[in-house]
């Protein structure tokens, strides 16, 4: 048996040791401790009620009524088999239900749309997003809004709906085809459409003034007046938000506050529950891909997506992998404990925020919830009886 003094010497040195170990745990001096920071109802938002106008194209009813028939005529496609509605039809919330798009030589609507054979045009690399609500892309809280610069696609390659508008038909899968090339083709839909009788008092009508109104700026500014009539702000959760408590259940309340405590907010905030930049999540490609789709400058970033009217919107995420929102919640709990998706990327390439994620299997029915108080049925689904062109509205459907 040790002596008292040997006894008290042994004490005396592991009271040291613990003391040691605890202040090596302490950070070191003038290094302030980094507190996990939770978002709140403030950092979302009501959408507007009504969409604003670029200061060069100012609506009207001529013009949005203009903009509809073009929105519907395949006229503007390569073959004339595809119309900006064929991938976002009012049907599917003017999106498509397929996990990817079938553009030219396609045929049918929905999960039933396939090519028609023979084939020589690729599928689509990503989902159809929606174009309900587009006109308050880049709507946020804190800097002011510009409809003309407002971000669009899943890469941000393009400003404003004006811009958007006239992109797929330059694209060889979605409504160029092979027949023409990308440099020449809006000058065949804009011959096009001067030799449809038709039109030209639509033009003259929508574009009061000006010669030569049928041209390349004026497509595009009608499809882009039409699409800014295409909003729904008065969703349940608008309406808490303006100020109705009994808007929302006691469950969909409870869902948002396990919205904003696990993390979705950092990304999906604001009025549009999207902050509009671009993230690198491992988001798994589409099953028929053969080079994985590495995004925006080739290293696997994509655009926050809104979370508004996904009730319609199916299946999800840039590549359409997930099916239904709980998949997605559960994608987000699996890299938010460390799991990555997409066997492309590496861990040093994932987006910082992921970090900060905590989302629960436990609360993601809740969530859920929450997030389908986010849709509003009440959008505009009126389709053409008929187009000038004399095509089919909405193309090989």
């Amino acid at each position: 048996m040790k002596s008292l003094p040997a006894r008290l010497a042994f004490l005396a040195a592991l009271v040291s040791w613990l003391f040691s170990v605890s202040c090596s745990r302490e950070k070191p001096a003038g290094e302030s401790r980094k507190k996990k920071t939770v978002e709140t109802l403030a950092d979302l938002g009501a959408l507007p009620l009504q969409a604003t106008d670029p200061a060069d194209n100012v609506s009207s009813p001529e013009k949005i009524a203009l903009g509809r028939l073009l929105f519907f005529d395949p006229v503007l496609s390569g073959n004339k088999d595809v119309a900006c509605a064929t991938c976002h039809h009012p049907d599917f919330g003017y999106a498509e239900f397929l996990e990817t798009s079938i553009g030219v030589n396609g045929v049918g609507t929905g999960s039933k749309r396939r090519f028609k054979e023979p084939n020589d045009i690729p599928r689509g690399r990503r989902n159809s997003q929606s174009v309900l609500n587009t006109a308050f892309n880049g709507l946020n809280l804190t800097s002011s809004y510009h409809a003309a610069s407002a971000p669009m696609f899943w890469d941000l390659r393009a400003s404003g709906l004006e811009e958007q508008a006239l992109a797929p038909i330059k694209t060889l899968d979605e409504m160029r085809g092979h027949g023409f090339a990308e440099s020449e083709i809006l000058g065949v839909v804009i011959q096009r459409l001067n030799g449809i009788q038709a039109y030209k008092p639509l033009f003259a009508a929508a574009f009061p003034g000006e010669d030569n109104v049928i041209n390349e700026t004026n497509l595009a500014r009608a499809i882009a007046a039409f699409e800014r009539t295409l909003v729904n702000g008065n969703t349940r959760f608008d309406q808490y938000m303006r100020g109705d408590s009994a808007a929302l259940t006691a469950s969909e309340k409870d869902g948002l506050n396990l919205f904003l405590s696990s993390g979705c907010a950092k990304c999906h905030n604001g009025p549009m529950f999207s902050d509009f930049k671009l993230h690198a999540l491992g988001v798994p490609d589409a099953d028929h891909l053969k080079e994985s789709d590495k995004g925006a400058g080739e290293d696997f970033t994509f655009r926050t997506p809104t979370l508004r009217n996904l009730r319609y919107t199916a299946p999800y995420m840039h590549s359409g992998k997930f099916a239904n929102l709980k998949q997605v919640l559960e994608f987000y709990e699996d890299i938010g404990g460390g799991k990555i998706r997409n066997p492309h990327m590496k861990p040093e390439q994932m987006d910082v925020l992921v970090r900060d994620l905590d989302v629960n299997f436990r609360d993601i029915s809740r969530i859920v919830e929450f997030i389908n108080v986010l849709s509003d049925d009440s959008f505009d689904r009126t389709v053409p009886t008929s187009v000038p062109s004399g095509l089919r509205p909405g193309g090989n459907l």
